[in-house]
């Protein structure tokens, strides 16, 4: 695969893996989300690495996400903000679809730039990592807003159910979800309806 099909693809993952974030952050318990989302960002790490022909190791994929994204206080707020009934389930499930789309999108474009360079997992300059992904936090909201905007229509509450069941499955087949965490959440969804 020659770097123009690399980069291709490697677009495509962090634009799949965006669409999951999106997905993830609309998980209705608090902290849930950010488990869910810190799935699909280390699975696209793992994916990158995968591309670029580099060596990925587990514990290096976490340490990587934890010094670049970390538990980044704006993530965990709008998480725990939908335990205030009411207003804070609205806010917290506007506001962490859009922050974990955005996460993962300045994350994904941080690592592969990086391999896109020569680059390893192993010789990732964390501080300069930090310092990009922090560039493409505001990017990523734009993206993600673009990702929005196509999808946006006039759904009923079933059917904005009903896809959001159809990403908790695609992230268990992706095994990012284990069986019982997509049943646990298909059940919430499912008595929202």
């Amino acid at each position: 695969m020659n770097q123009d099909e690399k980069n291709s693809k490697a677009s495509e993952i962090i634009k799949n893996h965006v669409g999951f974030s999106l997905g993830a952050g609309l998980i209705p318990l608090p902290a849930a989300d950010l488990v869910a989302v810190s799935a699909v960002q280390f699975n696209m790490i793992r994916q990158l690495a995968g591309v670029y022909q580099v060596p990925f190791f587990e514990s290096l994929g976490k340490n990587i996400l934890s010094a670049v994204v970390g538990g980044s206080l704006a993530r965990l707020g709008a998480s725990l903000i939908k335990i205030i009934p009411g207003v804070g389930t609205l806010v917290g499930e506007l506001s962490m679809p859009v922050l974990s789309g955005a996460s993962t999108w300045a994350l994904g474009r941080t690592i592969a730039r990086h391999l896109h360079q020569g680059g390893t997992l192993e010789n990732l300059d964390l501080t300069q990592a930090k310092s990009t992904y922090d560039a493409e936090i505001e990017e990523g909201k734009k993206v993600v807003q673009e990702m929005a905007q196509e999808k946006l229509s006039t759904k009923s509450p079933s059917e904005e159910a009903m896809d959001k069941i159809k990403k908790l499955a695609e992230m268990k087949d992706a095994g990012i979800l284990t069986e019982e965490e997509f049943k646990q959440l298909k059940e919430k969804l499912m008595a929202q309806i």
